[in-house]
């Protein structure tokens, strides 16, 4: 069963405690600089650790020392809590 999508309300609400993120359409993008390579490896895989768990996988893109983190609920075509309580998780590892 899909999540149920966030309304503009919840949505505008959720992103206030999210402030590195930006929203762009049906999706949520963060970008993190990395000191090093390999650290931002490491903040991959810790990442990929807790979308395992939570079974909900952002689409992440690797520059170098630059990863870019999207997320999106698609089989509910939109924002789900699923996307926020991630970014949320996300934040606290990047920090």
């Amino acid at each position: 069963m899909s999540a149920a999508l966030l309304t503009e309300t919840e949505l505008t609400q959720a992103l206030t405690g999210l402030p590195d993120w930006t929203r762009s359409g049906d999706t949520i993008t963060r970008t993190v600089q990395a000191p090093t390579f390999l650290e931002g490896i490491d903040l991959v895989r810790r990442v990929a650790e807790a979308a395992e768990a939570a079974n909900h996988h952002p689409d992440i893109d690797i520059r170098w020392r630059k990863i870019t983190f999207t997320l999106s609920t698609h089989d509910s075509g939109g924002l789900t809590a699923l996307d926020t309580a991630l970014a949320g998780e996300i934040d606290k590892l990047a920090g």
